[in-house]
């Protein structure tokens, strides 16, 4: 059985801005797991599929969207709707087929909207690369602070505590020169996820690179 209040009150404080260097997130979250009972470190364990880029297939979106946790069914299809924005800006941008490489699930067939659309949209406009990737994971922040509201000691404060941890690692190992290179990685994340986008990236320095740059 899991207690809850042992766990959550265990955690380390977190911040967008700061964190223990030496903290490993797969290494805690695995301390986080062995805390949690078989049928909550599976959710978690789902959680963690998802920071392999290749993992993030259509199939991987399907089964996690129709799984029996709230946290984990909202999260991703924020994060779905996301990753697919960045794809239609580069679509945009790239002079590509307005949806290709566009992850369909069904989901976007209920009729819900994405109501956090105009403000990736502005995101995504902006000039500054490291602004632009800092704000998306800003987004990403506060989506976790939406989900978490109002829980305190359950599974759910968890994910968004491991979720927010990823966050800030990220940011932990990046420094200057690798964050003006978050373009071209913004590219090879479409690439490794969706497919295909590779063969019509445009060598750097062109006119259709430049514009996005």
């Amino acid at each position: 059985m899991n207690n809850y209040y042992y766990i959550v009150a265990g955690l380390p404080e977190l911040s967008k801005d700061a964190m223990r260097t030496d903290m490993d997130a797969g290494a805690l979250t695995e301390e986080i797991k062995s805390q949690c009972s078989r049928a909550d470190a599976a959710v978690i364990s789902l959680l963690e599929k998802s920071w392999t880029a290749d993992n993030l297939t259509e199939n991987f979106y399907r089964e996690v969207l129709a799984c029996g946790n709230d946290f984990l069914k909202k999260w991703f299809k924020f994060d779905l709707d996301v990753r697919n924005a960045k794809v239609a800006y580069l679509n945009e941008a790239l002079g590509r087929e307005k949806d290709r490489d566009i992850i369909r699930t069904g989901e976007d067939e209920t009729g819900e909207t994405f109501e956090e659309a105009s403000k990736v949209a502005s995101v995504l406009a902006t000039d500054d690369i490291i602004a632009r990737e800092r704000g998306i994971d800003d987004l990403y922040w506060e989506k976790a602070d939406e989900l978490t509201l109002f829980h305190y000691f359950d599974l759910t404060v968890i994910l968004g505590f491991i979720v927010k941890m990823k966050i800030v690692d990220r940011w932990l190992r990046l420094d200057e020169q690798t964050g003006r290179e978050m373009f071209r990685k913004l590219v090879d994340e479409v690439r490794s996820t969706f497919r295909g986008v590779e063969r019509d990236v445009p060598e750097r320095g062109t006119r259709e690179w430049s514009s996005v740059s």
